[in-house]
């Protein structure tokens, strides 16, 4: 299937990178970005789903060089943009060549918050899902430019507990990334990232046993995940000092806040079933919810075609497909991310699509 017009929608990623820069020169910052989730949300449930303009590529099949070309143009932003903030913030603090800018003394703390968000709605929005589909590559260099924007964000030990964990254990009660039934995200949120962790170095300590190595190791992923994070955090602080530092961190929060709320939509209350011998069914369209929003698959590079990832995880992303069997989520990512910060109105929504999804998967 050769390029077509449709195959560069996603580009939008790449425009939405200049959100902080012009918060920046119009004094939003990050509340910019804040309004723009809102925007995409609205835009993503006018928009709809454009079956025509998101067609999926054959696969397996020959890839087209700028499926991959496009993913290393966005990394490459993702860190100029890091560099950018930090920048700014040396400048403001003084640290920078020139004199301190306008934001210095204590408004450059607030500033460095503020900047952090902007920051961190790309980082967290694109960033993190663009190194999910780059984990998931044969290719050593994609999964290092992987690990390389996990790090940036001080959430390494993702690469080993998604890939190696999530995947095997979605919809279970042993996934931290699977949400609960009646569980609000506020309640999610410390399950996950802390359950993520302890796996994390769980499933590391099991591969290092199995080769007899020891696990206080270089050898170790998490350990080389936590000494390159605080490497970056060092960097940050030699660079433009507290504010420099503070702005790094805000910046890795917002994005870690923005990936497990995304965890959290993707499979809410869905649930494999375990046979009488205790070991769960196989991994089905109906544990993950979709939502084939035209807006927001451009924007997620089709990741809220959930269903097909867990299918098939060496799928690409600009192969995968609508499953109308799915479970389907009422609006996109960028809706349910809003609707999952007031639970109220999240369970009243979902709990009965919940339901619904149990009952088909039931009688299929």
């Amino acid at each position: 299937m050769p390029l077509a017009g449709q195959d560069f929608r996603h580009l939008l990623v790449l425009l939405l990178l200049a959100l902080p820069v012009i918060g920046q020169v119009t004094g939003a910052s990050g509340k910019l970005s804040l309004l723009f989730l809102l925007v995409i949300a609205v835009v993503d449930a006018f928009i709809g789903t454009r079956p025509a303009l998101s067609r999926p590529h054959p696969w397996p099949a020959a890839r087209h060089a700028w499926f991959t070309v496009f993913l290393h143009a966005y990394a490459a932003f993702h860190v100029a943009l890091i560099i950018w903030g930090v920048g700014l913030m040396a400048d403001q603090a003084g640290y920078g060549p020139g004199p301190a800018g306008p934001g210095a003394g204590l408004n450059v703390y607030d500033g460095a918050v503020w900047l952090g968000i902007a920051v961190g709605f790309v980082t967290g929005s694109f960033g993190i899902t663009i190194a999910h589909e780059l984990g998931h590559r044969p290719s050593r260099v994609d999964r290092a430019l992987a690990q390389g924007l996990l790090m940036t964000v001080c959430y390494g030990h993702f690469y080993v507990e998604h890939n190696r964990g999530h995947h095997a254990r979605v919809a279970t009660p042993a996934d931290p990334a699977t949400a609960r039934l009646g569980e609000s995200f506020y309640r999610f949120l410390p399950r996950t990232v802390f359950g993520g962790i302890a796996h994390a170095w769980r499933l590391e300590a099991l591969r290092l046993r199995a080769q007899g190595r020891w696990v206080l190791s270089p050898a170790n992923r998490n350990l080389v995940y936590l000494a390159a994070q605080a490497g970056l955090c060092a960097l940050a602080f030699a660079a433009a000092g507290m504010p420099g530092l503070l702005f790094f961190l805000v910046q890795a929060g917002v994005a870690v806040l923005l990936l497990e709320l995304v965890n959290y939509v993707e499979h809410y209350g869905l649930v494999r079933q375990r046979a009488a011998d205790g070991r769960y069914e196989t991994v089905k369209p109906h544990h993950s919810w979709n939502a084939d929003t035209w807006f927001g698959n451009a924007l997620l590079i089709n990741l809220q075609r959930h269903s097909d990832h867990h299918a098939d995880s060496s799928r690409p992303y600009e192969a995968l497909r609508s499953i109308a069997t799915a479970p389907q989520l009422p609006t996109g990512y960028a809706g349910m991310i809003l609707l999952a910060l007031l639970p109220p109105l999240w369970f009243r929504v979902m709990d009965r699509r919940v339901a619904a999804a149990r009952a088909a998967a039931a009688s299929a």
